[in-house]
């Protein structure tokens, strides 16, 4: 597997694989040509149905300037990955001189046709949870610590966990409409203001962790700075919980930390045998891959044993299998922000859940076992239900312009 530093990435929302990846590509293919007059992209599948309501043409045009760049929404069937860009580099007569085809393959992580040199290398050996705890027992060490076997990351992971905290506590005093044609209100300051109010501690809990999910994706549908966790999709579920355990419970800042590393372990497997992209995978392997993440960091906060981490990250994505992806007019907003909120309070209850179950009973079904189904699932699921706005809850709004046939800028 590789690196976290892969997994948690910090950038521009609304979207890792439509805005940070390709953001990536653009920086990277500019450095190769840079003699280039001007530039080129053709986006297909996902890239094409939802860029313009993820922003994906504005993040390439910004990061091309100064020079001039063409942004064409392609129609066509994606050619080999749901997320597919073909950058080109043009001299003055308009000739292509160089030519990249990209996948944007979720996270912000992108591959290049052709090309293994930008492929980042291989950190950890093992690449399934039975692999990381057989090795954890061999060597007698506690799952928190299996990271600092392979890299060090503490200073990496307090700035991931400021970035979190910060975008949580901007959102959380942010009002206003979100941009874009939906015209949707923000109301995490509002259900903030609920909970600060909320005398039954029951209520309390549950109203700061909506609040807070709420906060971090309507900064990251806003186009602001978050994390991805592991996408920018679904960035709201791992921050609000961690803004919970940390500012209102008071839960000692290395604890959170391990927990992070934890999260990373989780999210780390599902995208090397799955996949985080909800182009590819469904909703399922952006809000379930969070949601176990953040049950597994739970449960590590809890001081739960791993068998029980690996638990409440199993009952975490298990009950997620199958869930689309189906953005209203490509925006990240609709169904987005409600399912982070709705993950963040699951990840608790699965955390809870293994705990007690745990006690009771052997859990039959791995870890393992609900990644792979999860792969499986997401091959199954129906391309108009792949972050192609068009089909699902995608055409309850249904907007005249989400779905160009051809369209550049």
């Amino acid at each position: 597997m590789k690196s976290l530093k892969e997994l948690y990435r910090i950038g521009p929302g609304p979207s890792s694989s439509h805005t940070l990846g390709p953001q990536r590509a653009a920086k990277l293919f500019q450095e190769a040509y840079p003699q280039a007059v001007s530039y080129l992209a053709e986006l297909y599948g996902s890239l094409s149905f939802t860029g313009k309501g993820h922003l994906t043409d504005a993040i390439i045009i910004k990061t091309f300037l100064p020079k001039s760049c063409e942004v064409c929404f392609m129609q066509e069937t994606a050619p080999e990955h749901a997320n597919t860009m073909i950058l080109k580099g043009l001299d003055e007569t308009g000739a292509v001189i160089g030519e990249w085809t990209v996948y944007s393959v979720g996270g912000g992580a992108i591959k290049v046709k052709g090309s293994a040199d930008l492929e980042p290398e291989e950190i950890y050996p093992h690449h399934s949870f039975a692999e990381i705890m057989a090795y954890c027992k061999q060597r007698n060490i506690r799952l928190a610590q299996y990271t600092d076997e392979f890299e060090a990351l503490d200073d990496f992971m307090n700035e991931i966990l400021d970035q979190m905290l910060s975008t949580v506590a901007t959102g959380c005093i942010t009002t206003g409409v979100l941009p874009g044609r939906l015209q949707l209100e923000r109301v995490a300051s509002g259900l903030y203001s609920k909970a600060k109010q909320a005398a039954d501690p029951s209520r309390k809990q549950k109203l700061l962790i909506m609040a807070y999910a709420y906060g971090a994706s309507e900064q990251n549908a806003g186009g602001g700075t978050t994390v991805t966790a592991p996408t920018l999709g679904a960035s709201g579920v791992l921050p609000a919980v961690i803004t919970y355990y940390y500012r209102d419970l008071k839960i000692d800042r290395k604890k959170i930390i391990d927990g992070l590393k934890i999260a990373g372990i989780i999210g780390n497997l599902i995208k090397t045998n799955a996949t985080i992209s909800g182009a590819q995978g469904g909703c399922q392997a952006e809000i379930g891959a969070a949601c176990a993440m953040a049950a597994a960091l739970v449960a590590s906060l809890h001081d739960m044993d791993d068998d029980k981490i690996e638990y409440a990250a199993e009952i975490g994505i298990e009950h997620f299998l199958g869930l689309t992806c189906d953005p209203v007019g490509g925006y990240v907003m609709i169904p987005c922000i409600e399912r982070n909120s709705v993950a963040a309070l699951r990840a608790i209850d699965a955390a809870f859940m293994a705990e007690e179950l745990g006690s009771l009973k052997d859990h039959r079904v791995s870890f393992d076992m609900v990644v792979n189904t999860m792969n499986y699932t997401g091959r199954k699921i129906a391309i108009e239900l792949k972050e192609t706005s068009l089909g699902g809850l995608a055409t309850v709004v249904p907007l005249a312009d989400s779905a160009p046939k051809k369209h550049c800028d």
